[in-house]
């Protein structure tokens, strides 16, 4: 099964956790998603899907829009070689999404479990988030907290590091 949007709705109804989405244009950059009238009191995220030098391991890199992403570093303190950029293709094998839909939430269609979740340890649990439910015409705000339990509770590994 792949997680859409209203799969993703309905698994948050079911575990109770609370959250609010807005509907709106497609958006494909940060930039674009500004234009919009968010929610003043939320931390829109970035999503980065990376890679190692080998290609063995893959990260999603989530954190709030503003935080500077220095690569270099980020290995270092994951313990991992040279990450970059993981391909379109990599994107759809690993979680199913096409280029401009990278969400935390694609981590649900990683059945193989091979992605880990990176985020700021600077995010506090009560921050409510807005990340897109594996489609561009929406934003879901969730609690920060709330978001890691789920990914805990279908095993996805967690990497909170220094950004």
């Amino acid at each position: 099964m792949s997680f859409d949007k209203n799969s993703i709705y309905a698994l948050l109804n079911n575990k109770h956790i609370h959250f609010k989405y807005i509907e709106h244009r497609p958006v494909y950059s940060m930039e674009e998603l500004d234009a919009l009238e968010m929610p003043a009191d939320a931390v829109i995220c970035k999503n980065l899907f990376l890679r190692n030098s080998n290609g063995k391991q893959h990260f999603l890199l989530s954190v709030p829009a503003a935080t500077p992403i220095d690569l270099k570093q980020l290995a270092t303190s994951l313990g991992s070689s040279r990450l970059s950029f993981a391909s379109a293709e990599r994107l759809e094998k690993y979680l199913r999404l096409q280029s401009g839909l990278v969400s935390p939430f694609g981590l649900l269609n990683d059945t193989s479990k091979s992605v880990i979740f990176v985020s700021s340890k600077n995010l506090p649990p009560s921050a409510i988030i807005g990340i897109h439910p594996n489609d561009n015409t929406a934003t879901v705000w969730l609690t920060f907290g709330d978001l890691l339990a789920l990914l805990s509770e279908l095993q996805v590994e967690v990497k909170l590091v220094e950004m």
